[in-house]
């Protein structure tokens, strides 16, 4: 008997202590102003595959010829995979159009709730909704 409850004390614990992170894990809001647009054009510089988001790195020529990294957030690598991205959607040098929300840091080059459009028309989207790499309507 004292076994069985010693085992459902320490299995209560164990989900507390996964449902904890799970929590703790940020809104949008918390990091991005929605009264911040950006839309921009540039070329992919690489798509790092990580938890708790990926991050597409887009470079973007400046008005003033400087060079800009943009770092586009995208959603959870497992659940993008499900939704159809791969390793291989986007490619280095790919040139493509993103539209999304600045963070509110103005140090910060992140972009959240974004839409990576690329040339031949599919839309990529990264922030929150479903992804689609169907053809954008004409």
């Amino acid at each position: 008997m004292k076994t069985d409850f010693h085992r459902s004390g320490l299995a209560l614990l164990l989900a507390a202590l996964c449902i904890g992170p799970a929590r703790a894990h940020h809104s949008v809001a918390a990091e991005f102003d929605q009264s911040k647009p950006v839309t921009f054009t540039g070329t992919i510089q690489k798509v790092a595959w990580m938890n708790p988001h990926i991050y597409t790195h887009i470079e973007v020529k400046a008005a003033d010829g400087k060079t800009i990294v943009y770092r586009v957030e995208g959603g959870p690598p497992n659940t993008l995979f499900r939704q159809g991205w791969r390793k291989d959607t986007l490619k280095h040098g790919d040139a493509v159009t993103v539209s999304g929300v600045r963070a509110k840091n103005p140090e910060s080059m992140n972009v959240g709730m974004a839409t990576i459009t690329t040339v031949d028309g599919k839309k990529v989207f990264t922030g929150t909704g479903p992804a689609n790499l169907a053809p954008a309507a004409p």
